[in-house]
């Protein structure tokens, strides 16, 4: 009963889809997600039986993903009634994994030129979010673990970004990042469907609903916190479809980060590479739905760039680098994990080029005391330094020099502008 229950839900989400996509297209990404719930509802029946093996042998392998031996669940009337602040205040969080050495390994380059950037700094709660269009259900702006975000009370709420050129944003090459909060999954027997569902539709234009990529990510088992799963259609026309699972510590923010280079798509979760697809069709704009859940959707620090120059080609070209990939917790000089991609290539550069030295400045916009920002990017900079040696680059190769607001590349009367002047840049010495 309860595996045609799901198997009802997985084909409603289909049904529900209002846009009027290629059949053959969702039919494919239908059975991926169908095979996935049939694995899902086998699994728990398995479980039963098998239940204190695979948790003994399940903790000792990745004790990181499962809760604590004891605590209570929630009871699903307890956790519908709950908001997202207040599951997030009352759940204990679990341990992350030290984050860090993943992103070090990571082959995400963050855009260089910021096109749209959203820290959700200057909006009001409960307001919707300005910087934003809505398509269809509800959202607005809420606290969640501290942080300003969007949440979506409704189902099958559709925002996009509300951009000047709303007929085609996505260059050839473009990055997108945002975290996402990710919700527990009671082990509840009586609802063996998705919990918590994001996803990603990318568009070839404007006008119609031509969709070249469906990227779905869903929480909907307590052991595997997260499932990414996906349909595209390839240069040559083919629809086609994939799907990949990955373990994450609930009841908090991660990461996702996507990057596209003419026909390479690529998308990252915590800086661990999820989707690797070689062939994918242009597309010029994207909207993000949330799914059914447990109301506790959310989205913050969403940002689109135009893709990456190599490296060097920026070195050799202007003396410097300029790089948006590094970025600091809100009025802190503390790294925030992902930046360790950026920070990493920066080091490998210089163990390549051992004559290399550069002067590491920190830049931030207008907004604010001069003087506090002048503080702040003294400390950033020598932060960024501090991460550098902590690789093995010698520090009489670095020096560090906060510029405040003072050096502005772009109007700080705008969002746009203002992204743009929040920077770090390594300076050739």
């Amino acid at each position: 009963m309860k595996a045609s229950r799901f198997l009802f839900a997985v084909s409603a989400l289909l049904m529900l889809s209002t846009q009027p996509v290629d059949a053959q297209f969702l039919k494919r990404l239908g059975k991926t997600v169908e095979n996935a719930a049939k694995k899902t509802v086998e699994r728990k029946a398995e479980q039963k039986t098998e239940e204190a093996v695979g948790k003994a042998i399940d903790k000792v392998t990745d004790p990181d993903t499962y809760k604590e031996e004891g605590k209570e669940e929630a009871t699903p009337a307890q956790t519908a009634a709950e908001s997202p602040q207040e599951k997030a205040a009352e759940t204990p969080k679990q341990e992350a994994k030290p984050t860090e050495v993943t992103y070090a390994k990571s082959d995400f380059v963050s855009g260089d030129e910021i096109i749209f950037e959203d820290l959700m700094d200057n909006e009001q709660l409960g307001e919707f979010p300005s910087m934003w269009d809505l398509l269809k259900g509800v959202a607005e702006v809420a606290a969640i673990d501290g942080k300003k975000a969007i949440v979506f009370p409704e189902e099958w709420t559709e925002i996009t970004p509300l951009m000047k050129e709303m007929d085609g944003y996505l260059p050839e090459q473009y990055t997108i990042e945002m975290d996402m909060w990710l919700t527990d999954v009671p082990d509840d027997d009586e609802q063996d469907q998705y919990k918590q569902y994001y996803r990603l539709q990318f568009y070839a234009d404007a006008t119609t609903h031509n969709k070249v990529m469906e990227l779905n990510l869903s929480n909907y088992d307590k052991y595997v916190k997260c499932q990414m799963a996906w349909g595209y259609k390839s240069t040559t026309g083919k629809d086609v479809s994939g799907e990949a699972k990955v373990a994450l510590p609930a009841n908090g923010w991660h990461h996702l980060a996507i990057s596209f280079n003419k026909r390479a798509f690529k998308a990252y979760m915590d800086g661990v590479r999820i989707a690797n697809i070689p062939n994918m069709s242009q597309a010029v704009r994207f909207t993000l739905t949330r799914g059914w859940d447990y109301k506790s959707s959310a989205i913050t620090n969403i940002r689109i760039a135009q893709g990456a120059v190599p490296l060097y080609d920026r070195m050799m070209t202007d003396g410097k680098i300029i790089t948006y990939g590094i970025t600091f917790d809100v009025g802190k000089a503390t790294v925030k994990p992902e930046s360790m991609a950026e920070i990493n290539r920066i080091a490998k550069l210089m163990n390549e080029n051992p004559t290399l030295k550069f002067s590491v400045e920190g830049h931030t916009d207008s907004t604010g005391n001069a003087t506090l920002n002048q503080k702040l990017s003294d400390e950033r900079s020598a932060a960024v330094v501090g991460k550098l040696v902590e690789l093995g680059i010698a520090a009489d190769r670095l020096q560090s020099a906060g510029k405040g607001q003072n050096n502005p590349i772009a109007d700080n009367a705008t969002d746009e502008g203002r992204a743009k002047n929040r920077r770090v840049e390594f300076v050739k010495r």
